[in-house]
């Protein structure tokens, strides 16, 4: 995530923020351009000002108005719903006051996976121009029924419990189902890549390579997940596999890595926007040394690039994290399988994949490759 400046005062400011704290311009985002951009209110909407502005007037998002987004339309376009939130198709119920809140959480962490999506070039397609197209549903539990909401996806309908949006209530889930790491986020990342497995695999006439990396998704996918459930991880899976989770059907490592991916990038690209620059005075050979110099977005980058800078910046978030008395920011480990997944991620959403051709292996000394 990029850091952004107020167009009107140059002030820092976030992708969050709504006004800037130093010249109390309203403040929105408009993807297209990945610009924050100072508004003030013009006839049939609002006209940027500042060294962002131009002639077109904008609105914003219909959602502005419960206060969960802060993204911008063109005010005479005939979209009131911004790029993100037009994909969602039911929301929590906006006249508990609690509702709300939850579902700011939620769209928080959606229009974060978002800024990643948009910012890859990846395809977005909504429920209402294809059927399989990319949809969102926030539920509530329904007091009348047996059992909870389950978070998952069907043919690009992705459902997210809003009591994931309650920190205490994840934080108990996370422990029950003995989960290192679970986050709104995560949750977004990964269903998200169930849905790109069936646009660039699936409808891309991409599984044999996609089969060659993660393995036969033929497989029955409700009976790997019960033998999974039952039984527990396979053994070894640490060799393999991203997350205990990932080894239970290739569906699920896909969507793991590929939401690993996400994380990767995402924070890679945080890091470039502050500056980081890892280099222990101890390390004598360099292998937790890494100045994020790089887009982690571009395509031009390669995943050794990537795979090296993350390794030692995760370490240092990891090592921050403790100093803290906070769990690890990543408490994952990065095998030379997980890498060979994440570098065919990384060929597949820039689009280097091909039906006939093997994947490549990444190059990525072994010595630099785990986490701790």
């Amino acid at each position: 995530m990029k850091l952004f400046a107020c167009p009107s005062c140059s002030q820092v400011v976030f992708f969050e923020n709504v006004v800037c704290e130093r010249c109390n311009h309203a403040l929105g985002y408009e993807p297209e351009s990945n610009v924050m951009l100072a508004l003030e209110p013009a006839d049939g909407g609002w006209a940027s000002v500042g060294a962002k502005a131009d002639d077109r007037p904008w609105r914003y998002c219909a959602n502005y108005e419960h206060g969960v987004c802060n993204w911008l339309v063109p005010a005479d376009g005939a979209d009131g719903f911004c790029l993100a939130c037009r994909h969602n198709l039911v929301v929590p119920n906006t006249a508990d006051v609690a509702n709300v809140e939850l579902w700011r959480n939620m769209e928080v962490a959606k229009r974060r996976l978002f800024y990643s999506l948009i910012r890859l070039k990846l395809p977005l397609v909504t429920r209402a121009e294809n059927p399989e197209g990319l949809g969102f549903e926030f539920l509530s539990e329904d007091p009348n029924a047996d059992g909870h909401v389950m978070t998952g996806h069907d043919e690009g309908l992705i459902t997210i419990a809003l009591a994931e949006a309650d920190d205490a209530e994840r934080e108990t889930r996370r422990t029950a189902m003995g989960e290192p790491y679970r986050t709104l986020l995560g949750h977004f990342r990964h269903e998200v890549g169930h849905w790109y497995w069936d646009r660039l695999v699936r409808d891309a006439g991409l599984l044999a390579p996609c089969r060659a990396v993660f393995g036969d998704d033929s497989q029955d996918y409700n009976e790997a997940l019960q033998t999974h459930y039952a039984n527990g991880p396979k053994p070894g899976w640490q060799n393999e596999f991203v997350s205990h989770y990932a080894a239970a059907h290739p569906w699920e490592d896909f969507a793991e890595t590929w939401a690993h991916y996400l994380h990767i990038t995402d924070t890679l690209d945080t890091g470039r926007a502050w500056g980081f620059k890892v280099d222990p005075r101890v390390d004598r050979e360099d292998a937790l040394t890494a100045e994020i110099d790089f887009n982690a977005y571009a395509a031009s980058t390669p995943i050794e690039s990537i795979v090296e800078a993350w390794i030692a910046l995760a370490g240092a978030l990891n090592a921050l994290n403790r100093s803290m008395g906070a769990a690890d920011a990543y408490p994952f480990v990065l095998s030379e399988a997980v890498i060979r997944k994440l570098a065919f991620i990384h060929d597949l959403v820039h689009g280097r994949v091909q039906a006939d051709v093997a994947p490549t292996e990444p190059q990525v000394e072994p010595s630099e490759q785990a986490i701790a």
